[in-house]
């Protein structure tokens, strides 16, 4: 499905080569002041042109088709829509008889029967994620006094971002990176014990970002070479706070009101300039693929705009579930 939430409840549509992506927010709480420029600082983070990144640079003008009047939100679905103005759809077309290595061109066909839209990967795109970055702008919004942040810590298993880039882009490669999120503010009482913990919820939301391939919260996998006296977080005060924060601000599945903290593994991206093989299926045989079009060096790049928004997401509707929301929003 392509539905998230349950109070806050996000939809995106819409494929890489159509007339756009957009995003359709239900539970939508009426009265928050929104204009479309407020898209542009989260969403210029996500958009591409830099090193390291696809040439494919879109407009990404926001476009209000409900849910918006006179400046604040009306508590109707909110819909907002982001045209395609720079596609190059036959870049493409040799996907169609050989699917790319790594990528869903395969399970897509299969799955959709052919029908599937394969231009730019279609449907499977993140060219959708300008959407979810959308929804975290009116998310962020509802957490009033909670500041969501990401950054990108390495890529290519190097915290030296420009050489680690330099390489793979003279080698005509991609590498993957490691995206930090923290979520400074929250309350203590976020969160059910298994099925809907935080973690459980977030990593949820995660998955969802192309390219995804791992999860951990705060200490993570190291954890697993901690002893118990090392690994605690000892309370230092009647508010909760801890002298170390190895649980990421998590207990039990339940926010304990230190600081949220969890970082995501992204992978190397599919699209490469390099001859790879693969399955031709009008040959019906193993043959060499080159892939044309325009590609990320390192998906990572783009990331923190889009982890700040599905944090913001579904933290949001932690808040709403809660009754815990801002009742005056910024």
């Amino acid at each position: 499905m392509n539905s998230f939430g349950r109070i806050f409840q996000v939809q995106i549509l819409g494929e890489s080569h159509g007339v756009g992506a957009g995003v359709v927010i239900d539970g939508c709480p009426a009265g928050i002041p929104l204009t479309e420029k407020e898209f542009e600082a989260d969403i210029s983070r996500r958009r591409a042109g830099a090193k390291g990144t696809t040439p494919r640079v879109e407009a990404d003008l926001p476009e209000f088709m409900s849910g918006v009047f006179d400046g604040k939100t009306t508590g109707a679905p909110l819909t907002i829509f982001f045209k395609n103005m720079n596609t190059r759809s036959g870049d493409y077309a040799n996907l169609v008889a050989s699917p790319r290595p790594g990528h869903a061109d395969y399970t897509g066909r299969i799955k959709y029967g052919g029908f599937n839209d394969y231009r730019g990967g279609g449907h499977f795109s993140a060219r959708l994620t300008v959407a979810i970055v959308a929804a975290g702008v009116v998310a962020k919004k509802i957490l009033k006094g909670i500041q969501v942040e990401s950054k990108v810590i390495s890529v290519g298993g190097s915290t030296d971002i420009d050489v680690a880039l330099d390489k793979a882009i003279a080698d005509h490669n991609s590498i993957g990176g490691i995206v930090e999120c923290t979520a400074k503010g929250l309350p203590v009482g976020l969160g059910e014990p298994f099925w809907d913990s935080i973690e459980s919820v977030l990593s949820h939301a995660v998955f969802a970002i192309p390219a995804t391939k791992g999860i951990e919260f705060g200490s993570g996998f190291a954890s697993a070479a901690m002893t118990g006296l090392e690994h605690n977080d000892n309370i230092i005060d009647d508010r909760g706070t801890t002298e170390s924060n190895f649980a990421g601000g998590i207990n039990g599945g339940i926010s304990n009101g230190n600081e949220l903290v969890f970082r995501i593994a992204t992978k190397p991206t599919s699209s490469i300039a390099k001859p790879q093989q693969t399955m031709n299926f009008e040959k019906g045989k193993v043959d060499e693929l080159l892939i044309n079009g325009r590609h990320d060096a390192c998906v990572a790049l783009r990331v923190p705009s889009i982890l700040e928004a599905m944090t913001a997401m579904v933290l949001a509707d932690f808040m709403l579930l809660e009754q815990k929301a801002a009742r005056v929003y910024n």
